[in-house]
């Protein structure tokens, strides 16, 4: 007998041996794998500070064109329009009553208009501040400063 004779009768009995289990008998499935996660990474971007600078103004603002105002101190509020404009309503006098309470009053006149000059702002407390004039403000972009 040839030496490699057991060696080919091995490998003959396996390839006829049933390569599914038969019906009836628990069979048994091996996965195996590796899972890829791409995360694109993008940089941070370096908060920019903005410095509003005062330009000369209108006489009024159209108060359906305000969505919101800041508060500044006790000498002005700032008042953003739709659309991102700002202006500045400076008093004619401090008002010292606007930081007491959260918020203040504008009433326009019946031309719709909020005017310096003319219109005032209550504040919560009761207190009514006049506004001298406004003054329209321009974001000035500082480049931020390298470490």
């Amino acid at each position: 007998m040839h030496p490699s004779a057991p060696l080919l009768m091995l490998l003959a009995t396996a390839a006829s041996a049933p390569l599914a289990p038969a019906f009836g008998e628990p069979g048994q499935t091996s996965l195996t794998g590796r899972i890829v996660v791409r995360v694109e990474t993008t940089m941070r971007a370096v908060p920019v500070a903005v410095r509003w600078v005062e330009k000369s103004g209108p006489k009024c603002v159209p108060i359906g064109q305000l969505a919101g105002a800041i508060v500044n101190g006790t000498d002005s509020v700032d008042l953003v329009l739709k659309g991102g404009a700002r202006f500045r309503a400076q008093f004619d006098d401090d008002c010292a009553a606007l930081g007491y309470y959260g918020g203040f009053y504008l009433k326009s006149a019946s031309d719709g208009q909020v005017c310096a000059g003319r219109d005032t702002i209550r504040t919560r407390s009761g207190d009514s501040c006049s506004i001298g004039k406004f003054k329209r403000l321009i974001p000035k972009v500082e480049k931020p400063r390298k470490p």
